[in-house]
């Protein structure tokens, strides 16, 4: 029978300091509820989250814990607890390193016994609260090397936490741990192998997922109470490894999915509003949409593919508003630019500025409501070649962006490339942060840190 490791704290705070959260920080700030915060932006107004750490020199380091298995989902925060899923093997598996390579198909599910766990921690210590088994057995499924079986980020309200593990189950479970429902779907064949990697949503009582894959795409949304199937919506689209997003405006909210084909807009119960089509086809779709300044921002980049798409949508759409050959811009785009996606990150807007974190080591920067470029590709390490995938994110009047290989270079915002200064956490890094008031919690291969300013 599999036993759960037991866990050790590495290192903790000598003296707990009691912090004044000014009136001027929003509440909300103190939560991180699902992939890349509850805006999908990355970003946070807090004054007091760190600029400087070195887990070397447990410089700003306020404890670091073990966590069990392979996952890179990104850790979720409510109410004092993180959440973060992972998957334990009872075999060896294949060593993960850093670098963007081709080859790392596996074309059939790794053949050890998986055991599939919902963590929860004490944000405040870094002490393990409860784990919980919601599934033990043989991947039903294969995926890349690189990737892992617990590659969707959790979402929670506070009072639940809901976890994707693509063919190996959707959990819903209160905050003690308690496991209140879950559904089990077909496995699906994905692109080459690759796995799944899309998370979960929450608007209302609506929890929101999307599966597209290489035989049946679709779009559905549950009951986050008790599981039952609210609607179910048809895709024509392969594989995608893109989170939905709720774009609210003018008095609607509208579900905005992108796909290798189209990327789409649907109503609240699964009815599409409008569509557009690549200005030339892509091969792959992984960022995230968002929006910032009354536009809605899309991605798609492949590192193969000869044109990286960038689209700045205007609110109102209807029906198809693809450019047509020779345009840039219509009633419907703001602009578009053939050259400024990333093909894992999600890009950043911060300020007045957008920026897109290229894999093999490039920071570019553009104007967010016109798309001119304010600078373009500088190579972040020039001394040795540095992959990313973990999104960027900013606080601070800084842009941070967390290599591979564990070094979080810290960028100066504004219209002018300045690099300022490379944190360290080390150790293989795919997962994005959570921002939680003056906390960042950062996830690696083998640990989950909390990084915080010692006051």
């Amino acid at each position: 029978m599999f036993k759960f490791p037991q866990y050790k704290r590495f290192s903790t705070i000598l003296l707990k300091t009691f912090v004044l959260i000014f009136s001027t920080q929003a509440e909300a700030s103190d939560n991180w509820p699902m992939f890349r915060g509850s805006s999908a932006r990355g970003i946070s107004d807090n004054s007091n989250l760190p600029l400087e750490w070195d887990a070397k020199k447990n410089k700003n380091i306020e404890w670091k814990v073990t966590v069990p298995g392979l996952g890179w989902s990104n850790p979720v925060v409510h109410s004092g607890r993180i959440y973060l899923t992972s998957a334990v093997s009872e075999g060896e598996i294949e060593p993960r390193k850093p670098g963007l390579y081709f080859g790392g198909d596996r074309k059939e599910p790794i053949k050890h016994m998986h055991h599939f766990l919902v963590l929860c921690l004490d944000i405040e210590s870094g002490d393990y609260l409860w784990q919980r088994e919601m599934l033990a057995t043989r991947p039903v499924t294969p995926i890349h090397i690189k990737n892992s079986y617990a590659a969707e980020t959790p979402v929670t309200d506070g009072e639940r936490v809901y976890a994707y593990f693509g063919s190996h189950g959707l959990y819903c479970l209160d905050k003690t741990g308690k496991k209140l429902w879950e559904k089990m779907f077909k496995p699906y064949e994905m692109r080459n192998g690759w796995g799944t990697g899309a998370s979960p949503i929450l608007e209302g009582d609506q929890l929101i997922i999307v599966n597209d894959n290489m035989e049946d795409s679709w779009l559905a949304a549950f009951d986050k109470n008790n599981g039952k199937q609210l609607w179910k919506t048809k895709r024509e689209e392969p594989s995608n490894w893109s989170t939905p997003f709720v774009w609210k405006h003018d008095g609607i909210s509208e579900l905005i999915l992108t796909g290798r084909n189209q990327t789409r807009s649907y109503d609240l119960a699964g009815n599409e509003r409008w569509s557009l089509k690549w200005k030339t086809r892509t091969s792959i779709v992984i960022p995230t949409p968002f929006e910032a300044h009354g536009l809605l921002y899309i991605a798609s980049g492949y590192v193969g593919d000869r044109e990286k798409h960038v689209y700045a949508i205007k609110p109102g759409a209807k029906n198809d508003i693809s450019l047509k050959p020779g345009e840039t811009k219509n009633n419907f785009i703001a602009w578009y630019d053939k050259r400024a996606a990333p093909y894992n990150p999600s890009p950043l807007v911060y300020g007045d500025e957008f920026y897109t974190l290229f894999d093999f080591g490039f920071l570019a920067c553009r104007d967010a409501r016109t798309g001119s470029v304010h600078f373009d590709k500088e190579r972040i390490n020039p001394d040795k070649p540095t992959g990313f995938t973990a999104s960027p994110w900013a606080y601070r009047g800084h842009v941070f962006a967390l290599s591979e290989a564990g070094e979080t270079y810290v960028f100066l915002a504004g219209k002018e490339y300045k690099l300022v200064r490379v944190n360290y956490t080390g150790g293989m890094s795919m997962a994005n942060p959570a921002l939680a008031a003056d906390r960042l919690i950062l996830r690696n291969q083998n640990n989950l840190f909390s990084i915080r300013e010692k006051r």
